[in-house]
């Protein structure tokens, strides 16, 4: 196990990278955490949280109007305000609440430069909190020494359940919590920025009951139309990692409603194929040029807590290879968490995006390489999430 996160995280607390662009400049921190299960349901327990502003007059996300600037207030002393908002989902195994948490609010972020930031440790490495400025403590951070992250999350005042999340976020190894960047840019200034954590190991308490798990992370700016996106990832018992994402077009990139099932989805035409392994037992790492997802419908539904109760929910088939390996997976989703946002957009029309993520349960997994072929017994346990979006925001 490794004792600090290593990488570049000089960014990490930074909005402004890119110059903004109206209807179109987002940025986001997510945690996506994934705890044992007392009662050992395959997917474990979930929580999502994520703390975003975007650079638009206004967005309605799930119904709820929303009129962020996106831009950082005036720097003091290495702190500054934005305006922003902090939604959360948790499935605790069996139910999915959510939103648990769906909260307008100025949020503070300071950077480990300011002197109100604690003393020890160095400066300028990359520690940092984003506090959201609510009744209950919502905030993330990063320590000095960058050997653990907080995540506080208090949904007493706004959801059904008034729950209190209180998780220490610690390094896995050092493959997986390690920072990595990810950049592209296109025409006109637009562009993406992401930089992720693969990996890292959770501890902590919900309502003062302990549990353990891993996380996932990632930090973005993204400043262009995004097309309907399949993207999943995987934990291993083993300290493995898969993820694989297929932006693509289909006959979806029109819908206007957030409907789980639509006969129009029915196929699509991928715009580019990548997949990532971290490969724990053979210590390397696996690229992935050809990547296949199928969907179908499953016999699991939406649950009666669901915003479309009895609605089909998908099971999803993914290839990946390399020409060395090859990796197949079917995967069910168990439940459904979703937000589904509406802009103005020109000639007073609006633009619709749907983004579901669905926690995981592994059917069946096949790792074929020059070492043989790894199946589900050779792990104690694999748990994942996986999204699908349509619709298309402009």
């Amino acid at each position: 196990m490794s004792e600090s996160f290593s990488g570049d995280f000089s960014s990490m607390w930074k909005l402004g990278l890119r110059r903004p662009i109206q209807h179109l400049t987002w940025d986001w921190w997510w945690w996506l955490v994934m705890l044992d299960d007392e009662d050992g349901h395959p997917s474990g327990k979930q929580l999502m949280v994520l703390w975003s502003t975007k650079t638009n007059d206004l967005v309605k996300v799930n119904g709820t109007n929303w009129k962020p600037s996106g831009r950082p207030s005036e720097q003091v002393d290495g702190a500054y305000n934005i305006d922003g908002m902090v939604c959360a989902w948790w499935f605790d195994g069996k139910r999915m609440y959510e939103p648990l948490l769906k909260e307008i609010c100025t949020m503070t972020i300071i950077e480990d430069t300011s002197s109100i930031w604690p003393k020890h440790g160095e400066k300028g490495n990359g520690g940092g909190a984003l506090i959201p400025h609510l009744d209950g403590d919502c905030s993330m951070g990063l320590r000095p020494e960058l050997n653990s992250f907080w995540l506080e999350l208090d949904s007493t005042s706004s959801s059904e359940i008034h729950s209190k999340f209180s998780l220490e976020i610690t390094p896995w190894n050092q493959t997986l919590s390690h920072a990595r960047h990810l950049q592209s840019d296109y025409l006109g200034g637009m562009g993406y920025d992401i930089l992720r954590i693969h990996g890292a190991k959770v501890a902590g308490h919900i309502d003062g009951i302990q549990h353990q798990g891993t996380a996932y992370f990632q930090k973005v700016c993204v400043q262009a139309p995004s097309p309907p996106w399949y993207w999943g990832v995987l934990h291993f018992d083993d300290g493995s990692y898969l993820d694989w994402f297929l932006p693509h077009l289909s006959l979806t990139m029109t819908s206007q409603d957030s409907r789980p099932w639509k006969q129009r989805d029915v196929a699509h035409i991928s715009l580019s194929q990548g997949g990532l392994f971290h490969d724990a037992t053979h210590h390397r790492t696996e690229r992935f040029g050809k990547v296949m997802v199928h969907k179908k419908r499953s016999n699991f539904v939406e649950s009666e807590h669901g915003s479309h109760p009895g609605a089909p929910l998908p099971e999803f088939t993914v290839e990946l290879k390399n020409g060395r390996t090859t990796i197949r997976l079917q995967a069910q989703a168990i439940e459904r968490a979703h937000w589904h946002f509406d802009q103005p957009t020109r000639g007073g029309m609006w633009s619709h995006l749907t983004y579901n993520e669905y926690p995981l349960s592994v059917q069946n997994i096949e790792i074929i390489d020059e070492f043989g072929i790894r199946t589900l017994v050779n792990y104690r346990w694999i748990r994942g999430n996986a999204e699908h979006s349509w619709g298309i925001l402009h």
